[in-house]
């Protein structure tokens, strides 16, 4: 087993630290959304559009319909960040307690009971790669992909470790129409629009 110097890991802070600082200042001044991923910042320049934003608000509102009072499907800020591994990032949906909320900066990851991303159109290995990484590193138990490229997705959960790292020992598929099931709640797929509908009427319950 090896461990890193202390010394070096107070580096790797101060250099997160200082790239936080730079997103959470630019990130009004600049197009699109600015996160830190493992490697770095990543900026995907163009804001969501009209169906990326859709589908997050379709999914938080089938996710609360049957979750508990006291867990909520939370979009916006603040970030979820993890220091020691110099990771902040912002999911589309977060699964998380309302107790949990009660945090005066980022969230911390261990306590999101499910992280979710709508694919990105313009930048789409940021979900489908960057974040597979980020993500069991920082402890998120369960991450669920919704790709409106594809009509598709999967449902990422069970961390362990591997010799590049943790990573996410059970993936399941699903194509939209199907019901999915994330952090113990089902709920259904069916009426999520896709990138290249053009008006096609959507069921939005």
């Amino acid at each position: 087993m090896t461990t890193t110097p202390h010394h070096a890991h107070r580096g790797a802070s101060h250099r997160y630290r200082a790239l936080r600082d730079f997103v959470r200042s630019t990130d009004d001044a600049l197009p699109g959304k600015l996160e830190i991923a493992k490697g770095g910042i990543v900026h995907d320049l163009l804001s969501p559009n009209g169906r990326h934003e859709l589908t997050a608000s379709l999914l938080r509102k089938r996710l609360e319909r049957v979750m508990p009072e006291e867990v909520v499907a939370h979009t916006g800020t603040p970030d979820v960040e993890d220091e020691y591994e110099g990771i902040m990032r912002r999911p589309d949906v977060m699964v998380i307690t309302l107790a949990d909320m009660e945090v005066p900066a980022g969230f911390d990851p261990r306590t999101l009971i499910a992280a979710i991303e709508v694919v990105s159109r313009s930048h789409p290995d940021n979900d489908r790669v960057g974040k597979m990484g980020d993500y069991p590193l920082m402890g998120v138990p369960v991450y669920a992909i919704f790709d409106p490229r594809t009509g598709s997705g999967a449902v990422l959960s069970d961390i362990h470790s591997t010799p590049d790292g943790p990573r996410y020992a059970v993936r399941e598929d699903f194509v939209y129409g199907e019901d999915v099931t994330i952090g113990g709640w089902t709920i259904s797929t069916s009426g999520l629009p896709r990138y290249q509908d053009d008006g096609a009427e959507r069921d939005e319950s």
